[in-house]
């Protein structure tokens, strides 16, 4: 374990103070500190400022709107579980919520901070001395990705939790940067890229996500993982599934673990319309396999992670219609 680097710890009040001191050079956001404190003492984070986010309150209120929930970036994983709104109209989010990590890191480990997860790797999660004999990576100091490398960009898997779940909400961000506020979707915050998987601004915070409603629809969110607790996903699956009379209405497929980003999975709507048989469920399965990349990222091999998302997308689906 390597010692921590120094650093100055500001801690602003609002937002806009956030942004002002996370524009400043080699400056850092912190949340729970659960992914980013061990980050710290791996050499992985050398910031020179680190902006902890626990004083401000805007960022800390589960709030119901018209079509939806407006979740701050700073409500705790607990807080999310435990929301009575969040249990009776979300209870996919409180389900994916309730698999990060342990009891007592719910307690701190932030929503904000679960989206914005680092992307993990074999070749980048260690210690400093076990990175230097290999040279480095591309995702820290090195000029190659140790998992593919004939590849140009890092390979890193992203293994956030929410992410899938808040997708099949249809969920939107709200960021905020010394430039101002702006709302995208939240599938747009990150691209294929391990090394560079959010496509934030400098400075850029992430303050609130906001998702719709679901009425009248199934979910689930499954994780597979090597223990059943604490550990991230070799694969997380969310589904939300809509049928009438026989025919599929609506589903949507969210993917983690398996890409250096959150998947949505594309071309679903070509099923929708259509009878609610082998055949259909066939076409949406296919389209799980062809857009999650697994690879030798994890101990796990991605052969076996491949064959894993496929046949968990294929039991909910036929689970929920």
């Amino acid at each position: 374990m390597e010692l921590l680097p120094e650093f100055e710890i500001r801690q602003p009040k609002t937002a806009e103070e956030a942004v002002a001191l996370g524009a400043e050079a080699d400056a850092r956001y912190i949340g729970g500190g659960t992914d980013f404190v061990p980050n710290l003492r791996r050499g992985l984070e050398t910031p020179s400022t680190v902006v902890d986010l626990s004083e401000v309150s805007e960022m800390q209120q589960i709030e119901e709107t018209e079509n939806g929930l407006k979740i701050g970036a700073s409500v705790s994983l607990q807080q999310l579980i435990s929301n009575e709104l969040v249990i009776k109209q979300y209870a996919l989010l409180a389900q994916a919520a309730e698999t990060i990590a342990g009891t007592t890191h719910r307690q701190s480990a932030t929503v904000g901070g679960n989206l914005c997860l680092d992307t993990r790797c074999q070749f980048y999660n260690q210690s400093e001395w076990w990175r230097k004999s290999n040279n480095y990576c591309l995702k820290y100091r090195g000029d190659i990705c140790h998992v593919a490398p004939q590849g140009d960009i890092c390979r890193a898997a992203y293994s956030g939790d929410l992410a899938p779940a808040m997708m099949v909400y249809g969920a939107k961000v709200e960021l905020v940067s010394a430039a101002g506020k702006r709302v995208i979707d939240l599938k747009d915050m990150y691209q294929e890229d391990g090394a560079n998987y959010l496509l934030l601004n400098p400075g850029e915070l992430l303050v609130a996500v906001i998702i719709e409603r679901l009425d009248g629809y199934n979910t689930e969110y499954r994780k597979v993982r090597v223990r059943g607790g604490v550990d991230f996903p070799l694969v997380g699956v969310a589904v939300a599934a809509k049928s009438n009379a026989g025919k599929l209405e609506d589903i949507r497929i969210a993917l983690t673990g398996t890409n250096s980003r959150p998947v949505f999975v594309e071309g679903a709507e070509e099923s929708f319309g259509k009878p609610v048989d082998e055949e259909t469920i066939k076409a949406l399965v296919k389209l799980v396999r062809v857009q999650s990349k697994p690879m030798r990222s994890t101990f796990t091999p991605g052969s076996y992670r491949s064959k894993v998302v496929v046949n968990v997308a294929r039991r909910l689906i036929n689970q929920l219609l």
